[in-house]
């Protein structure tokens, strides 16, 4: 989150803002938070992502979300737009427009220096309270490592993918990623 919050809101009148805007912002607890541009490396991971799911999807009753897709989590109220959100089967959305998705299977963010806390802790507080949540990934942009959360019973399973071969499985989408495509074009600073 980027902005100082502004005074609380009921959740419609954030959607009705929401949708007239031509920038982004997240609803959390009443309030609405300005959402901030992205690195190069931030959209060429998310491009590759997408690109590789993509192929994965072919044929398949799967579809991924990039950035644009607003994400709702029911149990907290938070509305939010994940930088991947993923499921096979039918997805769920909150109403007629199409435009809030309720039921993502796997959710992936990019870390950014000004992100990064809010990913690991609080947002993904909310997310663990999605019911058809069963992995969640957090993607380093400053090097090539992938953090893996899974869903067994009431916890969460981390797996941490860092070899240069390494390969990002994604049970819930019936597919995996190699590290080397997901950070394709992506340059990092010497001594990363």
């Amino acid at each position: 989150m980027s902005s100082p919050p502004q005074p609380r809101i009921p959740p419609e009148e954030y959607l009705t803002l929401e949708r007239r805007s031509e920038g982004r912002s997240e609803y959390v607890n009443g309030q609405v938070y300005a959402m901030t541009g992205a690195s190069r490396a931030h959209n060429l991971i998310v491009w590759n992502i997408a690109g590789e799911l993509r192929e994965r999807f072919r044929g398949r009753p799967c579809e991924a979300y990039v950035s644009d897709m607003r994400v709702k989590v029911d149990p907290t109220g938070l509305y939010t737009y994940p930088d991947v959100a993923a499921l096979c089967g039918e997805p769920r959305f909150e109403d007629a427009e199409v435009d809030t998705l309720l039921n993502p299977a796997v959710i992936i963010e990019v870390l950014s220096p000004s992100t990064e806390a809010y990913d690991r802790g609080e947002k993904f507080a909310h997310y663990r309270r999605l019911a058809s949540l069963t992995e969640y990934v957090l993607l380093a942009q400053d090097r090539a490592r992938a953090e893996r959360y899974v869903r067994q019973g009431e916890g969460w399973v981390l797996t941490e993918i860092s070899e240069p071969d390494g390969v990002l499985p994604l049970d819930a989408l019936g597919c995996a990623v190699a590290l080397r495509e997901l950070y394709e074009r992506v340059a990092f600073s010497e001594g990363d």
